[in-house]
């Protein structure tokens, strides 16, 4: 892992499909992606990838465009002069760069990268999916429950699309249960993309978004505030965040970030993810035991990703 080559190529396309709705490895280098790199590099607790004020940004000087929050010029130049990323990325606070409080930063999630493909308009539903489907390895679909409390779905859900009620009982429900409660973390966050070209956040006003087509059921729930609750601590879902022991509501989406970034379904997910970009398959009923040795290593020792590589490489040399 000291080959210029597994951070420039591997780690960057490893990472990649995470920071945009297509989930291409075709895109430039951005925010996203670099502190990625960065936190796998430098062997720092990845479960902190989506709640830490951390962003890795090329070396002062090595190119002439600097980190800013209102354009990917700086990463864009990076990447067309082949900048060495494993010697050239160093750490900074998300936070300087963005211009937002500390406490609003939560790692990737409050990158440019990811404000630029999942915040800007919608409902900050997206943030949320694609979050869950990116980290924890699980769409909506996996998710849907319905025998939890409907008592935080928004507005804008029909409680009878088409009229008819069932399809809200038996299909709606059982995403906006778990997705709503948890997707209000993001109140507060939205992704200009007329004027500044950057993640806004409005601390203590709730973003407009997040009354679209209130009609729809006014007797809805509406968002208040930044707080969340992650329902699926019970149901068919508690199995990924079953030794969890933080609180399991918040404020905010650097809570929410450590609620997910220490479940047992994240650490799941990266070694799965790993196994698939190293092996090139998927793993198999055969794989199982070493998989789970894998993840137990890599939530025991500090959850350092290189070694996750590095062990996955060894299981499957010769494969």
């Amino acid at each position: 892992m000291k080959d210029v080559n597994f951070y420039n190529v591997t780690l960057k396309n490893f990472a990649a499909p995470w920071t945009n709705e297509n989930r291409s490895v075709f895109v430039p280098l951005n925010d996203y992606i670099a502190t990625v790199i960065g936190l796998i590099r430098d062997d720092e607790p990845f479960n902190q990838l989506l709640s830490r004020d951390i962003t890795y940004v090329g070396r002062n000087g090595v190119v002439a465009a600097p980190p800013a929050a209102n354009n990917n010029d700086h990463y864009a130049q990076l990447e067309s002069n082949n900048i060495n990323l494993r010697d050239e990325l160093v750490p900074t606070q998300q936070s300087l760069i963005n211009n937002i409080p500390s406490s609003a930063t939560a790692g990737v999630i409050t990158s440019r990268a990811a404000a630029e493909a999942f915040f800007v308009a919608g409902t900050n539903r997206a943030m949320f999916r694609f979050t869950l489907l990116n980290h924890l390895c699980n769409d909506m679909e996996q998710m849907h429950d319905t025998s939890l409390s409907p008592d935080r779905i928004r507005q804008d859900v029909s409680r009878s699309p088409g009229g008819d009620s069932r399809l809200y009982l038996n299909s709606c429900i059982g995403c906006h249960t778990g997705m709503d409660p948890m997707a209000q973390a993001f109140a507060y966050y939205d992704y200009d993309e007329v004027n500044g070209m950057s993640l806004q956040y409005t601390p203590g006003v709730v973003q407009a978004k997040y009354f679209n087509n209130d009609l729809n059921f006014p007797q809805g729930y509406r968002t208040p505030d930044d707080h969340w609750d992650n329902y699926w601590r019970k149901g068919q879902n508690s199995y990924l965040f079953i030794d969890s022991t933080g609180p399991s509501s918040g404020d905010g989406a650097q809570s929410l970030g450590a609620e997910l970034g220490n479940s047992a379904g994240f650490a799941a997910c990266q070694v799965k993810k790993v196994f698939r970009a190293v092996c090139l398959r998927e793993p198999d009923l055969p794989d199982n035991g070493k998989v789970n040795q894998i993840i137990a290593t890599f939530r025991g020792t500090g959850y350092r990703m290189k070694q996750v590589f590095a062990d996955t490489a060894v299981y499957c040399m010769g494969q």
